[in-house]
């Protein structure tokens, strides 16, 4: 286990060091910061001014050098618009992004499961037909307008929940949680509904197909032949055997939704990492795009990493030094 962690480590650092220079190149081509930064007014000698406090007069190359040497120290380099450390921006809308992608995650599994596993016990059975059909609007029905449409309900016609923002907030050290207040929670209700709602569709079509896969299986009509009770049945030798699946794309699914909230966030201006992405993106903002981009991967292969730890304790067979 110890030398699939160390090679996971390296190729970490591979993969950041693609993807930053990928980035790099990228917002380099896409336009100049200047343009973004500099008074429409100013003058061509106040433009390079500009430019040249910032690095920006020196070849492409040698920018990314300079980043780079930076990053190792922990120095990711400042926001072009408010002079701040890009990593401290970034960590400070970090729990917000948390905060929704586990409550989201939650929702999908402790719905997700239960529906996926009775839609496998009785596949042609009206309310299993119900379920599935849901999972397809599930599928089907982009974020934005089920975000949308939740507003309207909720918040504009029943008055219920805020249509946006995160509410009070709790600070815990130099962390402010929303979790820890009844006002939070109700801000945190339709943003995370609006995601689950998406996540629980693929959690209940992975658990059916599992569900159908597991029940033919010896040991459990072996586990039904001893006479243990239906409830032991599915709740100790089907859903142990059908978690592994489960685990797998709940854990993808959480990493994609800390990476790509953006347009959840955008929709009820939740002050994530995902709008001060699209923010940092509109305004060019090279430092604080480059160091969101290589958090994000290292926090998606550890988390991949993490899941593959799992596997061996859900299943002893399962050993992580000879996965590939």
């Amino acid at each position: 286990m110890l030398a699939t962690i160390v090679r996971r480590l390296l190729q970490t650092i591979v993969v950041m060091l693609v993807m930053s220079a990928l980035v790099f190149a990228g917002i380099y081509m896409v336009g100049d910061p200047v343009s973004m930064l500099a008074s429409p007014e100013a003058t061509e000698a106040q433009r390079a001014a500009v430019r040249a406090s910032l690095g920006l007069d020196l070849p492409l190359w040698r920018q990314y050098l300079i980043f780079m040497g930076q990053a190792v120290r922990g120095d990711f380099g400042n926001s072009f618009l408010t002079g701040e450390p890009a990593m401290r921006l970034i960590l400070e809308r970090m729990p917000a992004t948390v905060e929704l992608a586990c409550v989201a995650m939650l929702l999908s599994v402790l719905i997700g499961v239960p529906l996926g596993i009775l839609a496998g016990l009785k596949p042609k059975a009206v309310g299993s037909r119900a379920i599935m059909t849901g999972s397809v609007l599930g599928f089907s029905l982009p974020n934005f307008w089920v975000g949308l449409m939740l507003i309207m309900v909720f918040a504009v016609i029943l008055g219920w929940v805020p249509a946006g923002g995160r509410g009070q907030t709790v600070s815990i050290g130099s962390l402010q949680l929303s979790v820890l207040t009844f006002d939070g929670w109700l801000s945190l209700a339709l943003p995370a509904a609006t995601i689950a709602f998406a996540k629980c569709a693929m959690i209940i079509r992975v658990t059916r197909a599992a569900t159908r896969e597991a029940l033919p299986m010896d040991y459990i009509k072996f586990a039904r032949a001893k006479g243990l009770s239906e409830k032991r049945v599915l709740g100790v030798h089907l859903l142990k055997n059908i978690l592994i699946p489960v685990v797998t794309v709940a854990g993808l699914e959480f990493g994609q939704v800390m990476a790509f909230a953006v347009v959840t966030e955008t929709v009820f201006s939740w002050p994530g990492m995902g709008k001060l992405l699209i923010d940092s993106i509109i305004n060019l903002d090279r430092p604080v795009v480059v160091a969101y981009l290589l958090l994000i991967v290292f926090f998606l292969v550890m988390l991949n990493l993490v899941v593959d730890i799992i596997y061996t304790v859900l299943d002893p067979r399962v050993r992580l030094d000879s996965r590939r």
